[in-house]
């Protein structure tokens, strides 16, 4: 099987149900979601002590599927069409920020990102979030038929993806820094 087509020479890809341009606002936060995929696995291979990250990397395995179950969801412009992304993964998001949260310590101020290789990853990953749910509201304007599971799972998975981060660099002794003209934000 070639991995190349030539369909897609004149500009044009081809979706669930259909074809449209590469820069179409679907194309874009489909294709979002498949770079803050990559960076994700990224972040994977930066977890070096596997059995200290065992809980984070299990949690971004199912990111990583969930994140192509949305992504398949936003391709999808057929008529009649089944939703792979549920509120179950939103549910399982929250309940893991809850135990994250509590691992790391207080937060009172806005920290930059970085520390680790694999928490600067997570930081890379979470601000990628933020573009493809942006997008996806965009998308959700333009067009009736988007699933609004999409932009809540991201939404959320920002918020685990910030917290995962914290916990990384937590675990690893790694201190966060905060912004030197933080205000008090956290309480």
């Amino acid at each position: 099987m070639k991995l190349y087509t030539k369909t897609g020479d004149k500009g044009k890809t081809s979706i669930i149900g259909g074809r449209v341009d590469k820069d179409h606002l679907r194309v874009e936060a489909y294709g979002t979601i498949d770079e803050l995929n990559s960076f994700i696995g990224k972040a994977m291979t930066e977890l070096d002590n596997r059995e200290l990250f065992k809980d984070i990397l299990a949690d971004l395995e199912a990111i990583q599927h969930e994140l192509f179950d949305g992504g398949g969801d936003l391709a999808n412009v057929m008529k009649e069409r089944h939703y792979k992304l549920t509120e179950a993964p939103i549910d399982t998001l929250e309940a893991r920020i809850d135990v994250l949260s509590e691992e790391a310590p207080p937060l009172q101020k806005f920290i930059l990102p970085g520390g680790s290789p694999a928490a600067a990853t997570l930081h890379i990953a979470r601000t990628v979030a933020r573009r493809a749910e942006r997008q996806t509201v965009s998308l959700m304007k333009a067009e009736s038929d988007v699933s609004p599971i999409v932009q809540k799972y991201l939404n959320r998975l920002s918020d685990y993806l910030f917290a995962a981060a914290r916990v990384v660099n937590f675990r690893l002794n790694i201190q966060d820094v905060e912004y030197v003209r933080s205000a008090n934000v956290f309480r």
